[in-house]
């Protein structure tokens, strides 16, 4: 491994550590030449996969593409960094063992399905540009669509609660209402 400071090939591995899901080594290295230390990393080198595109052409499948048109799903959405690289390498994984060329539609599937399950904005935001979303009448009915299957993840909030029309509610003020609404105006 060449030095990235001096140019030297002489160097020693002083640590090797795998990474978390066991797909990488992470070497830390040093330049017996002249002392600079530096990470490495080392992965198993994928098939060539193929993706076919909507107007038939084929390309390389990127994962930093995956990644970062996933990464502006969840941009300025509470999910974190793990939670996406996990994301991407579970899709990446599928991908890898369904063949060699796969079509960009069911790269966008796969990725639908896991940001449904994970976050409804991020979901939405991806759709609508999978999809490709003309109107606001289809961002509405995708909207209508979210809404009408059942939460497997608790800890996600409702994109539209139910509203409240229990007995108790009509005997409540107005004005008592009006606040209380106010006060959660936003809020689950």
């Amino acid at each position: 491994m060449r030095c990235p400071k001096c140019g030297s090939r002489d160097d020693k591995v002083i640590d090797s550590r795998q990474s978390r899901d066991g797909s990488s080594i992470r070497r830390r290295r040093e330049c017996l030449k002249c002392k600079y230390r530096f990470t490495t990393y080392e992965e198993i080198e994928r098939s060539d996969l193929r993706v076919v595109k909507r107007d038939r052409t084929h390309e390389p499948f990127d994962r930093r593409k995956l990644a970062s048109s996933i990464a502006k799903a969840f941009e300025k959405r509470s999910t974190s960094l793990l939670t996406l690289e996990e994301m991407v390498d579970e899709i990446v994984h599928e991908l890898e063992t369904s063949g060699r060329e796969v079509s960009s539609a069911s790269i966008g599937a796969k990725v639908l399905e896991k940001l449904r399950a994970i976050d409804e904005v991020a979901y939405l935001r991806y759709a609508s540009v999978h999809q490709r979303f003309e109107d606001v009448d289809q961002f509405v009915d995708a909207i209508h669509t979210l809404g009408r299957r059942i939460k497997t993840n608790a800890l996600q909030r409702e994109l539209f609660p139910p509203e409240t029309t229990k007995g108790g509610s009509a005997s409540i003020p107005a004005r008592s209402r009006d606040i209380t609404i106010k006060k959660n105006h936003g809020r689950v």
